[in-house]
């Protein structure tokens, strides 16, 4: 077995074991397979009740992973997340007391409900994977990923996340509520368990830390790198377009289009990769004039306008990539 067709089993074993506590569809689960191998973070965007806590839990549960949850409200501070410096008489010094950002699996539950400068507190450990309090920088574990969850229907109370905030998410999704099957199975799931919070561990963080290296190898042709750079471009062109993307969302796009072809256990990057993903990882970060027109359908126009490059040769794809 080639380290790309190993590397697809893991991944397919670990969704096999999620599946065991959250229903979702294929395509979610994949997108947030792409998240995790890609080392980015995650925003939930969904109504209250749907399954984003047990996901968040089971993800951590099933790689073995720390998890800590803060729940936001508008009087937390931004010390009740990162830590604060204390003086310990015992031994007449400053002794740092680490927040619950010190973990590997971090959920920021109704992360619109904090104050801007709460939120802010999440800024670099989002971005450098690092904390900085009282001047002295601490850093984070290699694992560390946040995954925060919104309500997109209850404005009241809130504080909309700015740019440079939404643009530290990797992507956002929304889960769904579930059909008619899917919800009698979650029913049976939680009636018919004692613990439906006891989930085992199926792969060990160093594991995952060699799936995303691994990642990272997987060979992008250059006129893929000019599709996407294009697609970008007219974000930035298109008259209906207030904000386009950045180039750290093409980077971002690119890196996830990595993930999502080892998950099929490809050595190479295609331009339905880059398609699959445009939405869930560009349409956040950007900003529209009229609230009448929708993001997702603007890339879809921006999608269709350009022309697709050609398959790469599979010949050419070919590595021997092996789990380190």
């Amino acid at each position: 077995m080639s380290g790309l067709e190993q590397a697809k089993a893991i991944i397919q074993k670990w969704q096999t074991t999620i599946k065991e506590r959250i229903i979702c569809s294929q395509i979610n689960l994949d997108l947030i397979s792409v998240c995790l191998l890609s080392r980015g973070h995650l925003l939930l965007e969904d109504v209250p009740g749907l399954g984003k806590t047990t996901l968040a839990k089971s993800i951590a549960q099933s790689l073995a992973l720390q998890f800590k949850r803060v729940q936001c409200t508008p009087d937390l501070l931004p010390s009740d997340i990162t830590g604060i410096t204390v003086f310990d008489p015992a031994t007449q010094s400053f002794k740092f007391l680490p927040g619950p950002i010190f973990t590997q699996i971090l959920l920021a539950d109704e992360i619109n409900r904090t104050s801007p400068r709460t939120q802010s507190a999440l800024l670099e450990a989002m971005a450098e994977r690092s904390v900085t309090v009282d001047r002295k920088t601490h850093s984070l574990s290699k694992s560390f990923m946040v995954i925060a969850t919104q309500n997109p229907v209850e404005f009241s109370g809130t504080y909309p996340l700015p740019e440079a905030q939404l643009d530290r998410f990797l992507m956002r999704l929304s889960l769904g509520y579930p059909s008619k099957s899917d919800e009698a199975k979650i029913l049976a799931m939680h009636v018919n368990t004692e613990n439906p919070d006891d989930l085992k561990p199926v792969m060990e963080e160093k594991t995952l830390v060699s799936l995303q290296a691994m990642a990272t190898k997987i060979k992008i042709e250059k006129n893929l790198q000019d599709y996407a750079l294009s697609l970008a471009e007219a974000t930035r062109t298109h008259t209906k377009i207030r904000l386009g993307v950045s180039p750290r969302a093409v980077i971002a796009l690119l890196r996830a289009a990595q993930s999502m072809a080892m998950i099929n256990a490809r050595g190479y990057v295609t331009a339905q990769d880059i398609q699959l993903l445009i939405k869930p990882i560009w349409a956040h970060r950007m900003i529209i004039r009229s609230a009448q027109d929708s993001v997702e359908k603007i890339l879809d126009e921006i999608l269709q306008a350009k022309q697709v490059p050609a398959m790469p040769d599979a010949a050419s794809g070919k590595t021997s990539l092996e789990l380190i």
